[in-house]
């Protein structure tokens, strides 16, 4: 049977946050537009609808079963609080199956969207022919033959797993966790990126053993300072670490556990076993399985796309969001992987090809969150980074440690939250790092990289009247730098 055939001015491959932007911007520019998107199952066998990473195995299920963990943290609070309440008890069923019911009704949404737009869609697997020229397979093997003037490829990753005995047999990954049908047990987290620890942070805070297995550092490309106050207070709220150790196999056990093996540094081994193996050792782009050697796009040795201003080496073919090489970027980003980045590039992209506009995406200065059970917000330059890019003598770095009142009386550890500024001494004192571990850190975070974002300095923040009590007060306080070695701890409310 003769494949259909199809003509656009705007294609895109790639139905996640920033393919979906970019095709209803250009759509309402008067645009011919189609998007391409099909999930291939992962290895245990879960797949989702349209949305992409974000929606459906990223940032909402992510933020919601952190939100589970914070409520119940919050109930056991209370008490103290005068709320006679009854040891909670969670519901792992529940939790999964109303985020799951909301991701759907996203996903409908977004299918909805596209239809009222004009944008046509094809819930189908697309790789190319030529540089202007698609294959897209449906799940019942019907072929359109797509052709388009301009083509974005925005095709996201998938998580890594690693190269060792029942990984991909017995193992799942962020892909499945927000799905799993049965509460998930004594569970070993594989990895300390954002994800793993996210992950770590919301399976313990729900009540089931939870251990992280990390090879180096925590949140490698995060202020390490940062890092380390969400890895220590995960380990006093109970999350155990191995650290210096790669895992080297897992087996199934006759009780139906699943037995992990591991090596340490000094080249001795372990093992134990968990209910639960949950691999978060990073993500692949999908660019590998798409004939882009066929349009021409050359690609970086990680198989991510080199872009300028999200154009590839190919004129009409553009790249947004996680296959874009942040490291090829001027200057470099790592913000690239985003969902609100992606977002903005393809809607200034679709600006800029068709409503004649000018306006580039700037990768700099892009606030972010971890949702880390101790919540860590941070906009700009790391400290190290900081230090590496200006000079040790032309940093300043202004910092306390510091208790939210809503944490006095259930008598919770003192200063164990934290804020510092990073200042520019040469420019004088403009703020290049924001950095917060707290409550709400997120919320926090995004009112102040507006100001980061126009240049404010240390003197605009130490002029700022703060809102007492409030954790964001704190940065209109602050008053002890590093450099001085005196005491960053706070006292009095």
């Amino acid at each position: 049977m003769a494949a259909a055939e199809a003509q656009y001015d705007l294609l895109v491959i790639g139905g996640g946050s920033g393919g979906l932007a970019c095709s209803k911007r250009a759509a309402s520019h008067g645009k011919k537009v189609a998007v391409c998107d099909f999930v291939k199952p992962s290895p245990p066998g879960t797949t989702w609808g349209l949305g992409g990473t974000c929606v459906n195995v990223g940032c909402i299920p992510k933020k919601l079963m952190h939100q589970a963990a914070l409520l119940g943290e919050g109930m056991t609070d209370a008490e103290s609080f005068g709320w006679e309440v009854a040891a909670p008890k969670h519901n792992w069923e529940t939790m999964v199956g109303n985020v799951q019911g909301h991701i759907k009704s996203l996903n409908f949404g977004y299918r909805s969207d596209l239809m009222s737009n004009g944008v046509k869609y094809y819930n189908a697997y697309a790789t190319f022919l030529d540089p202007h020229t698609v294959e897209a397979v449906d799940k019942k093997g019907k072929v359109t033959k797509i052709t388009a003037s301009e083509i974005v490829i925005c095709t996201g990753g998938r998580p890594r797993y690693p190269d060792i005995p029942g990984a991909k047999e017995l193992g799942i990954t962020s892909d499945d966790v927000f799905a799993l049908k049965s509460p998930p047990g004594r569970t070993l987290v594989v990895g300390a990126s954002y994800v793993a620890l996210e992950c770590a942070g919301f399976i313990k805070g729900v009540g089931y053993d939870t251990t992280v297995m990390m090879r180096s550092i925590p949140l490698r490309g995060f202020d390490q300072q940062m890092a380390g106050l969400c890895k220590t207070y995960m380990q006093e709220h109970g999350v155990a670490f191995i650290e210096g150790a790669v895992p080297t196999a897992v087996e199934a056990t006759p009780s139906g556990a699943k037995k992990v093996s591991w090596k340490l540094a000094d080249g001795s081994v372990g093992s134990g076993e968990y209910d639960t193996v949950l691999f978060a050792i990073g993500r692949d782009v999908c660019t590998s399985a798409i004939g882009i050697d066929k349009a021409g796009v050359k690609l970086s040795s990680n198989g991510k796309v080199p872009t300028v201003n999200e154009q590839t080496n190919v004129p009409h073919i553009y790249a947004i969001g996680d296959i874009i090489d942040g490291e090829a970027l001027n200057p470099p980003s790592a913000t690239t992987e985003l969902t609100p980045v992606a977002i903005q590039a393809g809607k200034l992209l679709a600006d800029r090809l068709y409503a004649g506009k000018s306006a580039l995406m700037d990768y700099s200065m892009v606030a972010t969150t971890v949702y880390t059970p101790l919540e860590y917000g941070a906009v700009g330059l790391p400290e190290e980074e900081a230090i590496k890019l200006h000079g040790e003598d032309n940093i300043e770095v202004y910092h306390s440690y510091f208790k939210p009142l809503e944490w006095t009386l259930p008598h919770r550890g003192d200063n164990v939250c934290y804020a510092k500024l990073i200042c520019l001494k040469p420019e004088g004192e403009r703020v290049i790092g924001l950095h917060v571990c707290g409550p709400n850190a997120g919320e926090m975070t995004q009112g102040f990289a507006v100001a980061i974002k126009a240049g404010a300095t240390k003197a605009h923040f130490d002029d700022t009247v703060g809102i007492h009590p409030t954790v964001a007060e704190e940065f209109t306080l602050l008053a002890t730098t590093k450099r001085s070695g005196d005491s960053a701890e706070k006292s009095g409310c």
